[in-house]
């Protein structure tokens, strides 16, 4: 009897259910950035093809989908950079054999001043206007610039006229996050529109910069605030980005009234004024 009792409570004791035998997935892993660590090189002694090598492999397989998307061809033909003061951003904009298409925009990390163009030497201010890339720094200070041609044509013309006769100069699309008068795009930028603008020729480049963006609401002058010239000058920048952009609207700002803007009382500096002396006299 004793026996059996004990049969019965260890055949109870073998009894349990079964367990699953179902394959369990994984979690999926957030990919790790992409980080690009070029070969070393021997500081001050770079070369444009230096860069191109270094960098070209890399920076092409990051904008090649944003061109295969907008249907341009990589590299394009030409390219235009629109620089928004207000909104920090800087549009890509480019072309291979057909009209001009949006390709993608860049935060600006950087810059220094107010709206309103440039006029003096030391005045802190980014210029407004339509401009040329006429050189590339790859021993910049930082990291990498290109230098555009201010003060152009436009602006040597209003500095004669007004007896300006240090109107500036040294103005840079670079790296890093400090500037004064330049615009400072942050490193992994600065690659992409270097090389960019490397393999397209500076001559085939074009930088238009504007106090706001024209297509949200109208470039307009503060009379007492700024020169006479200044609607004559945003009637030609206005015209500029609406035809790359015909029926593009930016919706990325409000309707603030642009006297708000220039108001001698309640002028605002859009971006942080970080000084540095490294960007005189050509050395960014």
């Amino acid at each position: 009897m004793t026996g059996l009792i004990l049969t019965g409570l260890l055949g109870g004791c073998s009894v349990h259910k079964p367990v699953s035998t179902a394959t369990v997935k994984p979690k999926a892993q957030p990919l790790p950035k992409m980080v690009y660590i070029p070969p070393p090189r021997l500081p001050g002694q770079l070369t444009v093809d230096n860069i191109l090598q270094d960098y070209s492999a890399y920076t092409s397989r990051k904008l090649t989908p944003y061109f295969a998307k907008a249907n341009v061809s990589y590299p394009p033909r030409e390219v235009t950079f629109i620089a928004l003061k207000q909104e920090k951003k800087l549009e890509l904009w480019a072309r291979g054999t057909g009209e001009f298409r949006f390709i993608r925009d860049y935060d600006i990390k950087a810059a220094s001043g107010m709206a309103g163009p440039k006029l003096r030497q030391g005045d802190k201010q980014v210029p407004e206007g339509i401009y040329r890339i006429e050189g590339l720094n790859p021993n910049s200070h930082y990291h990498l610039s290109m230098k555009i041609n201010y003060p152009n044509e436009f602006d040597l013309f209003h500095a004669g006229q007004e007896g300006r006769t240090a109107p500036g100069s040294d103005i840079f699309i670079h790296g890093k996050a400090a500037s004064i008068g330049c615009l400072a795009m942050g490193d992994e930028a600065i690659e992409e529109l270097f090389v960019l603008t490397a393999q397209v020729g500076a001559e085939n480049v074009k930088v238009v910069i504007a106090p706001h963006d024209p297509r949200a609401y109208p470039l307009e002058a503060d009379a007492k605030a700024l020169p006479q010239w200044i609607p004559a000058l945003y009637s030609m920048i206005s015209r500029e980005i609406k035809a790359l952009s015909p029926g593009m609207k930016s919706t990325k700002i409000g309707n603030t009234p642009l006297s708000a803007i220039f108001s001698s009382e309640t002028r605002v500096k859009y971006f942080n004024v970080k000084e540095s002396p490294l960007c005189m006299n050509g050395s960014c």
